[in-house]
């Protein structure tokens, strides 16, 4: 079994208490996020979890407790988003510089086949221009090239609930001369999240886990509950939506900045629920 940690919050950011409480626990408890009513206990045992991925913007909050996963026994790689944006897009990260130190040490402690860096998502807009990318991507890539082996970009989504002048559709054209400028000057493997010109990107990927775990996972199936053309491998994911502060306006996770505070009050690190 693989455990998402999560698409749905940072939980190494903002729960990594209640996380560890979980893990040494052996369990959580989860609601299906269409269902409400739907209960499940899901088994974190060492076990029984053949690898975590880890999803974070800044899991600095984590890093002291690496080596107790490790002793315990856990598998795990991280899926590490990190963008030049400030504080009008990703509202409550800390500093940027900050996160690329954190982005190294991480990589240091746990080796670079386990972290992947995420240029992701991808906003153009009047300041966000193609140029502001290129140079931004140029130098991270060089920054970050020793201590990862891949980078995965997308493009940002326009989902309805997002109101905001710092986000418009962006052009074929833009796309087409970002994706060949990035391919040509980055420093490791770019990948691509459903977006076409560029190999695909697995998220929660077959080949990377088995490679880190050092066995075969014959039963592992692609999740066909993702979006069409998604090529992610099965996951459980013990996040909860609308709990994550991190305030990026392009979140699809998150319906308002009120449903999160008031879920973010109501969270218990003791608690076997996130919420």
């Amino acid at each position: 079994m693989v455990i998402s940690i999560s698409r749905r919050t940072d939980i190494p950011c903002y729960y990594t208490e209640w996380l560890m409480n979980r893990v040494r626990a052996g369990y959580a408890m989860t609601r299906n996020p269409m269902n409400y009513n739907q209960i499940r206990r899901v088994d974190l045992s060492p076990e029984n979890v053949d690898c975590i991925v880890f999803w974070s913007k800044d899991p600095l909050n984590l890093i002291p407790y690496m080596s107790e996963l490790n002793d315990m026994g856990y598998k795990y790689y991280f899926q590490f988003t990190l963008t030049p944006y400030g504080n009008d897009i990703e509202r409550n990260l800390r500093d940027k510089c900050e996160i690329e130190r954190t982005f190294i040490t991480l990589s240091e402690m746990i080796g670079k086949n386990k972290i992947v860096w995420r240029y992701d998502p991808i906003i153009i807009n009047d300041t966000l221009t193609v140029e502001y990318h290129k140079r931004e991507f140029e130098r991270m890539t060089e920054l970050l090239s020793p201590y990862t082996n891949r980078v995965f970009i997308s493009y940002v989504d326009i989902y309805a609930k997002i109101k905001s002048d710092l986000i418009r559709p962006i052009s074929d054209m833009d796309i087409t001369e970002l994706n060949g400028f990035i391919k040509s000057v980055s420093k490791i493997d770019v990948r691509s999240c459903c977006d076409d010109g560029l190999p695909k990107a697995s998220c929660i990927d077959k080949e990377l886990i088995e490679s880190i775990i050092g066995k075969p996972l014959p039963n592992l199936k692609r999740d066909k509950n993702q979006r069409i053309g998604c090529t992610c491998c099965e996951s459980v994911d013990i996040g909860v939506y609308n709990t994550c502060p991190n305030g990026c306006v392009y979140c699809y996770a998150n319906h308002s900045l009120k449903s999160v505070n008031n879920n973010y009050s109501r969270h218990d690190p003791k608690n076997k629920y996130l919420i």
